[in-house]
């Protein structure tokens, strides 16, 4: 487990009273610790470094930039980062989401894209459509329309008197189920429940469903079947609902894709929301992309009635813009695939010396592993082993940097998120499964679990 942190009191908190060593540098995968102790950070933060750390072309771009400007407010300048960047994103996107509006993270992105839903709904007559569909277990942000539309109890409990709860529906978690169906079967059977849930709500008053293409931390990189998402759209387009994509997790080339989205075409969406890896770490920055059809009648209704003091922030925005210049001038999207192949086979590796090791799943440089009490019953650990943090601490010691979340609606069981930068070479992989392999045999060994020689 990590050592205890001997420093004076920190007048910051975040969200618990935990202590971690003073970062003194990021280069590509690692972390630097003023101590000197070197981490891989296999989780890219919280999946954010796609590009990895202190990339000099982008240092670059964003000095040039700021011996400009470092800000201008948007209605009193447009800037040219900010109008290469909205060009530079519109032409990855998806037929008509043309429209883009930056800004500065992925709350504020799901944030926009419910608010445009909403304002769309009005400047065409469909007042009485509101209602966002989700599911359940999702997260989609921490602001309160964020979390209105997020499906996990702890983190949203609290503030329910303060906010409206939006329906929601199951997650696809197919590798949980017992019955006789093959995966195209399951996938439509969990699109279908959108449809029920229309219905039951009342057409009229459903205005959208939002949902991440690959699950990101709710559900630990939560791969639905293919016939999921195609059939989610149908079901959209059979009530004139509009689909929203959550791509600020997957988005930017995590997945192999730009897009997560992108590797079902047919289940186009009409807006997509991103941050995360769009700037990789580099500046605050996301984005909402829009289709025109939807811009266009708000704007002509009398503008979008929403906005941030940073959106389209011409550093952040320069900075944006080099990501995606890097991501392509390093071939990383091709480099998530294949390296997150790779990845994956190692972990499910694991598996033959991990019993508690119950599922191995992903996409791209997306991918997480589960820990539970056996493959048979997919039951999860106890709660009291705290298998949530402890597998994390046992990394740590080993300066192997992991994610965790609670699996089953943030309330039990546990996944962990294995998501280093899409420029992990073979080596760096080597050195992920030997550091984790280390940390799960701590941890077995603690908790008197079985470990196959």
């Amino acid at each position: 487990m990590s050592a205890p942190i001997d420093r004076p009191r920190s007048h910051l908190f975040y969200q618990t009273r935990q202590r971690r060593p003073l970062l003194d540098r990021g280069e590509g995968v690692y972390l630097y610790a003023e101590d000197g102790r070197r981490f891989l950070d296999a989780s890219s933060g919280p999946m954010v470094a796609n590009i990895g750390y202190s990339n000099p072309n982008v240092l670059d771009a964003m000095r040039r930039q700021m011996d400009k400007a470092t800000f201008g407010y948007r209605l009193h300048f447009e800037n040219e980062p900010a109008e290469r960047l909205a060009a530079m994103t519109a032409r990855r996107m998806p037929e008509g989401l043309d429209r883009i509006f930056f800004v500065s993270g992925g709350s504020e992105a799901v944030e926009s894209c419910l608010k445009l839903a909403r304002q769309w709904a009005v400047a065409t007559g469909r007042d009485s459509r509101w209602k966002v569909i989700s599911r359940f277990p999702s997260y989609h942000g921490s602001t309160l329309g964020a979390l209105a539309v997020t499906g996990m109890d702890v983190m949203s409990r609290p503030f329910e008197p303060m906010m409206r709860q939006m329906p929601k529906i199951d997650a696809p978690t197919c590798y949980l189920d017992r019955d006789d169906l093959d995966d195209e079967a399951r996938g439509l059977r969990y699109a279908e429940q959108l449809r029920d849930k229309i219905l039951e709500e009342g057409p009229e008053s459903v205005l959208a469903f939002i949902v991440e293409p690959i699950g990101g931390a709710s559900t630990g990189a939560l791969v639905p079947p293919e016939s999921y998402l195609p059939r989610i759209r149908e079901i959209c387009d059979e009530f004139g609902i509009l689909l929203i994509l959550d791509e600020v997790m997957t988005g930017a080339g995590r997945t192999g894709r730009f897009l997560g989205g992108d590797h079902w075409p047919a289940a186009r969406p009409d807006i997509v929301a991103m941050s995360k890896g769009f700037a990789a770490g580099y500046a605050p920055l996301g984005a909402m992309a829009a289709h025109r059809d939807l811009v266009e009648p708000v704007l002509d209704h009398g503008g979008f009635i929403h906005g941030y003091t940073y959106a389209g922030n011409p550093l952040a925005c320069a900075a944006g813009a080099a990501v995606i210049e890097e991501l392509e001038r390093l071939d990383l999207i091709a480099a998530a695939e294949r390296q997150g192949a790779k990845l994956k086979a190692e972990l499910e590796g694991l598996m033959d010396r991990y019993p508690f090791i119950i599922d191995v799943r992903g996409r791209g440089l997306l991918l997480a592993f589960e820990l539970g009490r056996d493959r048979e019953s997919m039951a999860p650990l106890p709660v009291a082993m705290n298998g949530f943090t402890d597998l994390v601490e046992d990394a740590y010691a080993r300066e192997l940097i992991i994610y965790s979340r609670r699996t089953r609606g943030g309330l039990k069981g546990e996944h962990f998120m294995i998501c280093p930068p899409l420029i992990v070479e073979d080596a760096h992989i080597g050195e992920i499964v030997e550091k984790l392999t280390g940390a799960l045999d701590a941890f077995a060994a603690r908790h008197k679990l079985p470990v196959a020689d």
